[in-house]
């Protein structure tokens, strides 16, 4: 059963098979095991970006495609709920076709950028893609009369998703169930499903195809593949997954705006997740989303710790102080990548730990 829900692609290493478990344990009971605001906005943050940086690897670990444009995607489908909610009020319906149209809009534009760009070299279709992602940051800042411009858009969302409507009054486990609550499953379970999709996806002939494409595309075309036509399908899957976590991140912050979706910065993070975790298998975004954004929010936490440890010692206690966290983030990226080439999935696959 269990492996018929993971599409017959199952860990393959005890270890591996005990941190995914873990994490996915964490998550789901989150609000039980980590009270307070701070963990459940982390938790929340990391449920989205597994979906987001398992749709970037769709693209770029199973069909070999370096693609910028990945947050354009992310931002549309943010933006469609947003502008659904900000202009037909908060019901479920705005939810539900905000949510629909900025899939089909990113469906449309990756559709338009596959067929006009993925029958150029690698390196063009990367700068197209970084072209068209700049274009269209540029493009939704400009029209503040519509997005918000920078300020981006502040909205509601169904009052059963706030904090304000108590499911019940009375604390379970010292938890109170209230909306927001109500919202992180939401979040939770909808990240769930599109990982489960996406992996069935990566293990149907149809992505067994894009790796032959990946890793030969001149052999998978004189067999009779038409290469255009997966690497484009595969642009279009992958930035339908991420619109939808761009819908996901619009609920539950309540708020869209370039600097939450849009920017170059989140591409880069992506990018690093992919990297940690390992490309070309989609656990390898769940460990690698989890372990960054993790360090990205309690990094400078330990390391106000490490400083009051070291405060004996001044030079040590200047390297380790709070504001170097990105210095120490950027270490931590180095070392993963010298001693972990292959990501933590494939280290851990190719030990059998």
């Amino acid at each position: 059963m269990l492996t018929r829900l993971l599409s017959g692609d199952t860990p393959r290493s005890g270890l591996l098979t005990l941190l995914l478990v873990a994490v996915l344990i964490s998550l789901a009971f989150a609000p039980f095991l980590f009270p307070g605001t701070k963990s459940l906005e982390t938790a929340a943050r990391i449920c989205i970006f597994i979906v987001l940086v398992a749709s970037y690897d769709l693209l770029l670990g199973y069909s070999g495609i370096v693609s910028f444009a990945h947050t354009m995607f992310f931002g549309i489908g943010a933006y469609g709920t947003a502008l659904a909610l900000s202009t037909s009020g908060p019901s479920y319906w705005s939810l539900a076709w905000g949510t629909l149209a900025g899939m089909l809009v990113a469906a449309a534009f990756a559709l338009a950028i596959g067929l006009f760009s993925l029958r150029v070299k690698a390196i063009f279709f990367a700068m197209v893609t970084l072209a068209v992602a700049s274009a269209f940051a540029v493009f939704v800042s400009q029209m503040s009369w519509l997005t918000g411009g920078e300020d981006g858009l502040n909205y509601k969302i169904p009052r059963e998703l706030t904090p304000a409507f108590k499911l019940v009054q009375e604390k379970v486990f010292g938890v109170r169930i209230n909306g927001k609550l109500l919202a992180y499953y939401l979040v939770f379970f909808a990240s769930l499903a599109l990982f489960l999709v996406m992996l069935r996806i990566v293990n149907s002939p149809f992505g067994r195809t894009l790796k032959a494409v990946r890793d030969n595309a001149f052999r998978a075309e004189a067999i009779g593949y038409k290469v255009v036509w997966y690497r484009t399908t595969a642009t279009v899957l992958s930035a339908v997954m991420a619109a939808l976590a761009g819908s996901l991140l619009a609920i539950w912050l309540r708020y869209t705006g370039p600097a939450t979706t849009l920017s170059m910065e989140i591409m880069i993070d992506i990018l690093l997740m992919v990297v940690i975790g390992g490309m070309g298998t989609l656990y390898g975004a769940v460990l690698g989303a989890t372990l960054f954004i993790l360090a990205q929010t309690y990094l400078q936490n330990l390391m106000g710790v490490a400083v009051e440890a070291t405060s004996a010692v001044p030079l040590v206690s200047t390297l380790v102080a709070p504001e170097r966290w990105l210095l120490w983030l950027g270490v931590l990226f180095i070392l993963s990548v010298y001693f972990f080439p292959s990501g933590i999935v494939g280290r851990l696959r190719a030990g059998r730990a």
